[in-house]
């Protein structure tokens, strides 16, 4: 027995077919233009198929999907958009195309908000995620487990920015970062600076006469060894990739005799209970960090800005130097920073002398931060002057400092960015 049959309706009118049971379904032929026998039965057959389908049972990846119940002829039934003829004459069928793009999926990213994407290094409860959450309140933090990933991360649009640490007020510079912005594109535009505030915690239940060893990043460690030290605590200190991570590996592992230092964040998000508060050996413990976006921002003059540079020169001597550190002494212009790193692709500059023989010289890439904005005439003309004396300069951000007022044990105040919504 056919599972559906067709029946003409009058002109004018959709044909109807009747299916299983005796249901009614009414078909639209829009589109499709039939003019003889042969298309008439090719139409038949395309809408017994449609029929059959909806009233029969089948199977998708072994699991049996049930059968779609046909409208009874009490009801109206739903309608079958024909293929048109002119389609299954041709022996093609209507494939789904793709959709043109929309004004919205050209919109330009949200500078501020709970929508921006912001992505750090380390795991949830890292300074680097409080970082985050006061330079762009309310946004959707994504950790990374490397500082490569994070620039990565904004590069392939999988993040709008990224906030990174740069440097600590106690350990110093993160070369790992600075290498980076010059193997990198990305722009910084916006820094803000961090108290550090390091806890020490350990398994609920669990006593400090108990334990046998404490991990974390290397930094806290060093920055809480006198501390450690007056509390009386025989332990073993091992590093750890980040301070929130000790934590994490603590949790999971069911440490009982081994504590991490990490952020009050960090205890409350995996469960540790904290034994000692702000054990820091230095009340003043600040991280500045960067904020880096793939556009750079459009430098201001009313409000104070901090402009950094990395450059590099290809002369002998330590006059290149004098000479730049000079362009901006001449026009008043503050230095904040200077910083000294190999230069990669060049590490050393061989000098052949008749007299003395061959020497050897590190080759240098320069960072300099100064405060002072692009768009000031002066800061321009300083730029201007450096490049006369350098084989390479480049520009890696303009940018508002960071005015925020910090007192000792500030970090408390700081509040962890909100649940991105």
């Amino acid at each position: 027995m056919a599972a559906a049959s067709l029946i003409k309706a009058p002109v004018g009118q959709s044909p109807r077919v009747v299916g299983r049971g005796g249901g009614v379904v009414r078909c639209s032929l829009q589109g499709a233009v039939v003019g003889g026998r042969a298309e008439w039965q090719s139409s038949c057959a395309v809408l017994s198929s449609k029929v059959a389908a909806l009233g029969a049972s089948h199977s998708v990846n072994g699991h049996v999907v049930p059968a779609v119940p046909l409208p009874t002829a009490d009801g109206p039934g739903p309608v079958l958009d024909l293929v048109p003829v002119s389609s299954v004459n041709g022996g093609g069928v209507a494939k789904n195309l793709p959709q043109p793009l929309r004004i919205s999926d050209l919109s330009p990213a949200p500078m501020h908000g709970s929508q921006l994407r912001v992505a750090y290094q380390g795991v949830p409860g890292a300074y680097s995620e409080k970082a985050a959450g006061k330079a762009y309140p309310g946004c959707d933090a994504i950790p990374c487990d490397q500082f490569e990933v994070a620039f990565q991360a904004v590069e392939l649009w999988i993040a709008d920015r990224a906030v990174l640490p740069v440097e600590n007020s106690l350990g110093g510079s993160i070369h790992r970062n600075y290498d980076l912005l010059l193997r990198h594109r990305l722009h910084i535009v916006g820094e803000v600076q961090l108290p550090v505030h390091h806890c020490l915690m350990a398994l609920p239940g669990v006593r400090k006469e108990c334990l046998t060893r404490v991990i974390s990043h290397p930094q806290a460690l060093a920055q809480c060894e006198h501390t450690l030290t007056r509390m009386g605590l025989n332990v073993v200190r091992e590093a750890f990739d980040d301070t929130a991570g000790a934590a994490e590996y603590v949790a999971a592992n069911g440490l009982r005799d081994t504590a991490a230092i990490a952020s009050s964040r960090a205890a409350e998000l995996y469960g540790m209970e904290v034994l000692a508060d702000g054990i820091q050996d230095d009340c003043g413990n600040v991280t500045r960090f960067v904020m880096l976006a793939r556009e750079p921002i459009v430098p201001r003059t009313d409000r104070p800005f901090k402009t950094s540079i990395v450059f590099a020169h290809d002369k002998e001597g330590t006059s290149v130097l004098f000479k730049v550190l000079s362009a901006f002494a001449f026009r008043d212009i503050s230095l904040t920073k200077i910083e000294s790193r190999p230069h990669r692709h060049r590490p050393i500059r061989l000098v052949d002398d008749a007299n003395v023989g061959t020497a050897k010289h590190f080759e240098y890439m320069f960072y300099i931060d100064f405060q002072a904005s692009l768009a000031e005439p002066r800061a321009q003309n300083a730029l201007a002057e450096v490049q006369e004396y350098t084989s390479f300069l480049r520009v890696l951000g303009s940018y508002p400092m960071d005015m925020t007022p910090m007192t000792a044990g500030s970090s408390s105040t700081i509040t962890s960015p909100p649940s991105s919504t």
